[in-house]
């Protein structure tokens, strides 16, 4: 111990899996935690210091996810790494409470088994601290088998008896106990059975908190009869045992975290739906959780634990500054707000104002699908509420309905009926205002947010509507009342946005409009314009409307509305970005298909008009090159009958030629090639033409036959050459017509030119 007390600086300590929930909000924790100076320790470790520094391991798929309260996180580091920083350290505390794998839970049994084995080498003293379960007390029996309401008590622990699936977390529990033993060891090991978790977000009762502030069922389904004892213990308070632990060093290395609640799982959810949710539960079978995905098979072990258990180390020897020492139920407000500020979970409060037909309301509807929050309409909001008091003094289960409230019920629609009859189906204005009120009071107004389209509409209205009720005690927190006019500020507009245009541009819009159309929103010219003239009024009064907010400090925000965009993309493109990011949970598994769905739908209609509007580009310019084809398709085949009609003029002589000399000579060749059968025709033929030519000379008529005036026509020249000569004797030949032409160089160039094509 004296190396310990000569210590100077931050204790060092590794806390496992610090990505985790249980483990995050332990190291948070220790990371705060300062010292507190003593006239010995004061130069060594001055008031207000750290008094850990703290470091810890995480999962790869959490490396960019650093937290900024522990100072070193090591990634998935290997077995000899592991240790080495473990060995840094002066206390080590492996966290398998929350939901740890066997994996995890082996990894614990490893650590305390490798630093036990290199405590010869520590040079002071260390301390391994195990956070595990209650659930290795689950099967633990009472002593005497007939009591039924019997509590355990920690010094119980020899004899617990662990669930069937915490087997393992029992047998790492014992062998910290056997390894840490002993006054001259010098590793020091603790166990703490911690409850079930709750607080800073909530992990195992997130299922609930979720349901319930989404609001999406009318009641929480409570899985299985709900009639178990839970022990439980706040994140925070968890983390005060191991601070307490690691300062004090207690006598007892078993220790047993829990709170002093004793409430059943039925009670916890029933509060958790009346603080935050519909206010109803409903019992459905464990099955259920599986079918629905709502828990884990693993994690409804958790929930079906039946222990009570009662606690005296944390009462008698430690110093916890207790979060929640009474329980979840009877701290669930600050629980709740724990929750929501954890999970960035705020409500977002938009009002919309404008003159008629500036188109507020399809704002409005675009900003609540973007945010999710709800659409705030004066005449929906009464036609909502009369309903529902119909419905609850028609509800036939009257175990849920008391005869006070559905007295109280059938007086406010005996109100509400009288009012419309007294002032042709309108209602007195302090009725208005108790509606109104009461909607922008309702869990899903609180909670996720809501957009008030176009009411109220005066000062006075707006005064009524938001101040602070003195006779409402559901307000015990006064941060939350606006102290300075006295208006309730969990309902009044945090962003006011005026949108503007000018009464041409209203008014033509309206114009626009069919006919049905403008007797269904009331903007027929008998009732727009005076709706109109009636907002400016009412907007350069003395004391108008966003006067009000600006006496709040609620400046609004003006906006022109200049173009028939119907979608007013750019205004509620300008409020996201004033207003900021969406403050819930996002889209459900569900509705995220369903925006991709539609987002592929409009790829694909977008990738069909633009091959459509390319054919339809292609056929103009195809159109416009029409006729210059035609045109010149026409002169091309002008031009090629021009060429056929000259050929054949040029051709009748030489076909006179052949058929009155050659022709002859030829047939005559041919009858006796008949009768002899050579071997080959060809041979036979050409010999008998050498033998028995032709009477004339033939080059000289042809070469007669092609000039025109006496002047030879060398291209017809060419073709009448290459017609009467075969290939075989060529060269011999054209030097023949050579020297007989000799006064005409175009021939011999046109000669040469085709004795070399024909090489």
């Amino acid at each position: 111990m004296g190396d310990e007390q000569q210590q100077t600086g931050p204790q060092r300590i590794f806390v496992s899996d610090v990505d985790r929930y249980s483990s995050k909000h332990i190291a948070k924790f220790l990371s705060t935690c300062l010292t507190e100076g003593t006239p010995e320790e004061d130069e060594a470790s001055p008031p207000g210091e750290p008094a850990f520094r703290v470091v810890g391991s995480v999962s790869s798929s959490s490396k960019r996810d650093r937290t900024s309260f522990v100072q070193e996180q090591y990634v998935s580091p290997s077995q000899d790494e592991l240790l080495q920083h473990l060995l840094e350290c002066d206390v080590v505390v492996y966290n398998i409470s929350d939901n740890a794998t066997q994996e995890q839970v082996a990894k614990a049994s490893w650590a305390i088994t490798a630093l036990h084995a290199e405590q010869e080498n520590f040079k002071s003293q260390k301390m391994f601290i195990l956070v595990s379960t209650l659930m290795t007390w689950a099967m633990t029996k009472p002593q005497d088998p007939d009591e039924t309401d019997y509590v355990l008590s920690e010094e119980e622990f020899r004899r617990r008896r662990p669930h069937p699936s915490f087997k393992a977390h029992n047998d790492v529990e014992k062998l910290v106990l056997k390894l840490g033993r002993g006054k001259k060891s010098k590793l020091a090991g603790y166990v703490v059975a911690s409850g079930l978790q709750y607080g800073m977000g909530e992990n195992l009762f997130h299922y609930f908190f979720k349901v319930s502030w989404m609001g999406k069922f009318p009641k929480v389904p409570v899985f299985g009869e709900g009639t178990n004892n839970i022990p439980m213990i706040h994140v925070n308070d968890l983390a005060g045992v191991i601070q307490n632990i690691i300062e004090l060093k207690p006598k007892s290395k078993y220790t047993v975290a829990v709170d002093d609640s004793k409430n059943t799982l039925e009670e916890i959810i029933k509060m958790i739906s009346n603080t935050l949710g519909p206010g109803e539960i409903i019992n459905v079978p464990e099955q259920e959780a599986i079918a629905t995905k709502a828990f884990e098979p693993e994690e409804l072990q958790f929930l079906s634990v039946n222990l009570r258990l009662d606690v005296e180390i944390l009462k008698e020897s430690f110093n916890i500054q207790w979060t929640s020492e009474s329980g979840l139920v009877e701290n669930m407000d600050v629980v709740v707000e724990e929750y929501k500020n954890t999970r960035q979970l705020h409500p977002i409060r938009i009002f919309l104002v404008g003159p008629p037909s500036v188109g507020k309301t399809t704002v409005a509807e675009r900003l609540c699908r973007h945010y999710q929050i709800h659409h705030i309409r004066l005449k929906e909001v009464i036609e909502e509420k009369i309903t529902q008091l119909k419905e609850l003094l028609n509800e036939n289960d009257a175990e849920h309905v008391s005869e006070e409230v559905a007295a109280a019920a059938q007086a406010q629609l005996d109100n509400i009926n009288k009012s419309m009859e007294k002032n042709a189906g309108r209602l007195d204005d302090h009725l208005v205002f108790e509606i109104f009120r009461e909607k922008l009071n309702s869990k899903p107004c609180r909670n996720q947010g809501f957009i008030l389209d176009g009411f109220p509409k005066t000062y006075a209205q707006a005064q009524f509507i938001f101040e602070e009720d003195e006779m409402d005690e559901d307000t015990e927190d006064q941060d939350v009342i606006i102290k300075k006019r006295g208006y309730n500020k969990k309902i009044t507009p945090e962003h006011v946005i005026a949108l503007e245009a000018s009464d041409d541009f209203l008014t033509k819009r309206v114009q626009g409009l069919t006919e049905s159309v403008a007797e269904k929103m009331r903007y027929t010219q008998d009732e727009f314009l005076p709706r109109l003239t009636r907002y400016r009024q009412l907007s350069g009064a003395e004391e108008s409307l966003l006067d009000f907010f600006d006496e709040l400090e609620i400046h609004p925000e003006h906006m022109e509305v200049t173009t028939d965009d119907l979608e007013y993309t750019d205004v509620v493109k300008k409020i996201t970005v004033m207003v900021g990011v969406p403050k819930n949970y996002g889209l459900s598994p569900e509705e995220q298909e369903e925006v991709d769905r539609k987002k592929e739908k409009l790829r694909r209609q977008t990738m069909a008009a633009e091959a459509a509007e390319n054919k339809r580009r292609n056929e103009t310019a195809l159109a416009a090159m029409a006729a210059p084809y035609e045109e010149w398709k026409k002169n091309v085949a002008e031009v090629k009958r021009q060429e056929h009609e000259l050929l054949e003029a040029h051709s009748l002589p030489l076909r006179n030629y052949l058929m009155k000399y050659v022709m002859p000579s030829l047939s005559e060749a041919m009858l006796e090639g008949c009768k002899v059968r050579p071997e080959d025709p060809v041979d036979f033929l050409e010999k008998a033409m050498s033998e028995n030519p032709p009477t004339h000379n033939k080059t000289t008529i042809v070469l007669q036959l092609n000039c025109d005036d006496g002047v030879p026509d060398p291209e017809c020249e060419l073709w009448s050459l290459n017609w009467l000569f075969g290939k075989a004797g060529e060269e011999r030949r054209m030097a023949n017509v050579v020297r007989q032409q000799k006064s005409s160089p175009i021939a011999k160039e046109r000669i040469r030119e085709s004795s070399s094509n024909l090489t």
